[in-house]
C-alpha cells in the first residue's frame, strides 16, 4: 500500500480525487492540506474536513495559504459554485482541524518516513513551495510528487495557462526548479477523462454517495455548453489515478518553466520534450476505459462503507 498526501482546494474534481484515493486499497492517505484556489481557503479547508468526515477517513486535516506569494488571488467559483462543492452541502462536523499550518504537516509527515510517501497537489502551489523553502529537504523525502496543473498545449483559465499554475505562478515556479521529477498532469491528459452519460451510468446504484454528492456534482459542473456533450473532466482524479497505476498513462520526460512575467502567457508552462535535462514527466495519453473502472471500483468502495 502506498501513502500519499494530498495538498488540495476542494473543489468538485478534488472531492472525486479525494473519494478515488480513499477507495482505492492500493492507497493509505495520511494527510490532507488545504490550499486557497478553486474557492477561498475558509471554504476550501471546510470542505476537505467534511469531505474526511463524510468519506469516513481518518488522515489529519490542515489549513495552509490563503494567497498566493506575492500576486492577488484567483478563484474558479463560477465554475465550482460559492463554497466549491456546487450546490452539495455536506454535514457539519465537530471535527477539528490539525493545529498545524498545512506547511508544517507537509514537512513534519514527510521528515518522519523519508521515501515513503508520495506528495500529490491538486491545486495552486503555494503550500509546496513555501514547504519547499522552509525545508528543502522535503525534495529528497517525498516518494514522488505529482500535481494537477499545466498543460503542453493549451489552458482554461486563459489561452496559455491552466487554473491551478495560474493562480500561482511564482509558486509553481519554485517547485518546478525544487529538484525532484515533478509528474504534470495536465490538461492535454485530463480533458481525456470525460464523465459523459456512459460512464456516469458506472455511477449507479452508489447510494447516499451518488445522490448526494455524485450526481449534483457532475450536474453542476457539466452545465457550460463545452460540457454538456462530452461531460466534464475530473481533472484531479487523473493525478490520484497516476499515483495509483503509472501504466493507465503514457508519460513522456520533458523540462518544464512557468512563465511569471509574461503579459498574456503568465502561469503558461512552457514544456520542450526535447531537452537533454529535463525536471518532469508528462502524462500524454490515458487509457480511459481502464481509469474509469477504477473509478468505479472505488466508489463502490466508499459507497459500501458509508452505508
Amino acid at each position: 500500500m502506498k501513502k500519499v498526501l494530498i495538498d488540495c482546494d476542494p473543489g468538485i474534481d478534488d472531492a472525486l480525487a479525494i473519494a478515488l484515493a480513499h477507495g482505492d486499497p492500493n492507497l493509505d492517505v495520511v494527510g490532507i492540506t488545504a490550499v486557497g484556489g478553486n474557492v477561498p481557503l475558509e471554504f476550501t479547508t471546510e470542505n476537505a474536513l467534511r469531505l474526511r468526515d463524510y468519506y469516513g477517513m481518518t488522515a489529519p486535516v490542515a489549513r495552509g495559504a490563503g494567497r498566493p506569494l506575492v500576486r492577488e488571488g484567483i478563484n474558479a467559483g463560477n465554475v465550482h459554485g460559492v463554497m466549491g462543492l456546487g450546490e452539495v452541502v455536506l454535514p457539519e462536523t465537530a471535527s477539528e482541524l490539525d493545529p498545524r499550518h498545512a506547511v508544517d504537516l507537509i514537512i513534519e509527515t514527510l521528515a518522519a518516513a523519508p521515501g515513503e510517501i508520495s506528495l500529490v497537489a491538486t491545486g495552486p502551489l503555494t503550500n509546496i513551495a513555501l514547504a519547499v523553502r522552509k525545508e528543502p529537504r522535503i525534495v529528497e523525502w517525498a516518494a514522488e510528487f505529482v500535481i494537477m496543473g499545466g498543460a503542453y498545449s493549451r489552458g482554461n483559465r486563459t489561452p496559455a495557462a491552466e487554473f491551478n499554475i495560474m493562480a500561482d505562478p511564482e509558486a509553481a515556479a519554485v517547485a518546478f526548479e525544487a529538484g525532484w521529477t515533478t509528474v504534470m498532469v495536465g490538461l492535454d491528459l485530463t480533458h481525456q477523462a470525460r464523465a459523459n452519460a456512459e460512464v456516469r451510468r458506472r455511477f449507479e446504484g452508489l447510494g447516499r454517495l451518488e445522490s448526494e454528492l455524485l450526481t449534483p456534482c457532475l450536474d453542476f459542473y457539466g452545465r457550460f455548453p463545452d460540457y454538456q456533450e462530452l461531460g466534464p473532466a475530473i481533472h484531479d482524479a487523473c493525478a490520484i489515478a497516476y499515483l495509483i497505476d503509472p501504466t493507465l498513462m503514457d508519460a513522456v520526460p520533458a523540462r518544464v518553466d512557468v512563465e511569471t512575467q509574461g503579459r498574456f502567457t503568465s502561469g503558461m508552462t512552457v514544456t520542450d520534450f526535447k531537452a537533454e535535462t529535463g525536471n518532469a514527466l508528462v502524462p500524454t495519453v490515458l487509457d480511459q476505459e481502464r481509469f474509469w473502472d477504477l473509478m468505479a471500483e472505488a466508489f463502490r468502495v466508499v459507497a459500501k462503507a458509508m452505508g
